[in-house]
């Protein structure tokens, strides 16, 4: 018996009555480990028509109980059609192409922010450094400098895979603790912090021995994208923590639940830009290029990643994606009025 149509709050139940056995025999079928031919036929169809059923609950009464109970019976069901294989790699494609993008979009700002932030402290603490004999003195003792100056930050960029596979690890797990604790709202800000007047405090150090542009020809060509990622990291955490404090009208629960889930996207994602980073700084930075395709070569690699941000993840963001997972697999919720 066919029961379609836009369905009200008044006849879910009713509604439920006539279609509950297709969706136990859906349910049913989806578990069983081996079909026959007629049995996968009628998989098929079952999941075509629960599929609309879902989409028409969805629209126009969203019972959540009801709805992810669907929801989890067509995951199954899904899989068994598909199979393993085939969703696994639409799962990653979409995940390049479209929540990464969006998620990262959405804290364009947050990284601008962030990124101004921790170039004023950078610089604040640069010249400090540079102009002061206590900032100097504060760097280490005489001796320390001038080794550090003469031949340790040089050295420190050994070209090869190791060194690269050294920096991506240290890189991405900084990026991780920053997103992870970000709901304290302590531990980005001093990852932030620490990271700018580390790096303040070298270039003035280095500066006030006159070999500012041995530092910048060094720090450029990977800094570029190494530290827009750490911003980015920082940024996420952020968002994160001011979540949890306005979570605006959305249940504060809800919006913690769903602003992480589109965060550790980014922290995923951000592995894979630390790695480019850390090809860069392993083969690019300590080779024997010229000081200026170095640079050139870093300033690529960051403009490259902004065009994904802006170009992928503008798109995304007017189809509504934000970076979440889908309403399949992050559960149905009640709507709630804006």
């Amino acid at each position: 018996m066919a029961f379609y149509g836009r369905v009200s709050v008044v006849d879910l139940d009713a509604f439920s009555d006539v279609h509950s056995g297709e969706w136990s025999r859906l349910d049913a079928l989806s578990r069983r480990r081996r079909l026959t031919g007629a049995e996968a036929d009628e998989l098929v169809r079952l999941y075509q028509t629960v599929a609309t059923h879902l989409s028409m609950i969805r629209s126009s009464a969203p019972d959540p109980v009801l709805v992810s109970r669907l929801s989890e019976t067509l995951n199954r069901a899904r899989t068994v059609i598909a199979g393993a294989h085939e969703p696994a790699w639409r799962d990653l494609r979409r995940f390049v192409v479209v929540s990464l993008p969006a998620a990262l979009y959405r804290l364009r700002w947050w990284t601008h922010a962030v990124t101004l932030a921790s170039v004023l402290v950078a610089v604040v603490a640069g010249i400090w450094v540079a102009t002061t004999d206590t900032g100097l003195a504060a760097v280490g003792t005489p001796s320390y400098r001038e080794e550090y100056v003469d031949s340790a930050f040089a050295a420190y960029y050994d070209p090869g895979a190791d060194f690269a596979a050294v920096v991506w690890t240290n890189n991405a797990w900084i990026a991780a603790q920053a997103v992870a604790f970000g709901i304290t709202g302590v531990w980005p800000v001093f990852v932030m912090l620490q990271n700018a007047v580390l790096v303040g405090a070298i270039g003035g150090m280095m500066a006030a021995y006159g070999e500012l542009e041995l530092f910048l020809q060094l720090i450029l060509p990977h800094g570029l994208m190494e530290l827009t990622a750490i911003f980015v990291a920082c940024a996420a955490g952020l968002k994160l923590f001011w979540t949890l404090v306005e979570p605006g009208p959305r249940p504060r629960s809800r919006a913690v639940a769903e602003e992480g889930r589109s965060l550790f996207t980014v922290a995923v994602g951000l592995t894979a830009v630390l790695g480019v980073s850390g090809l860069v700084e392993g083969f690019v930075t300590g080779s024997s290029l010229p000081w200026w395709l170095k640079i050139v070569i870093g300033a690529c690699v960051l403009a490259a990643f902004w065009t994904y941000v802006l170009v992928l993840g503008r798109r995304a963001s007017r189809d509504g994606e934000t970076g979440d997972l889908d309403a399949d697999l992050a559960g149905h919720v009640q709507p709630v009025a804006a």
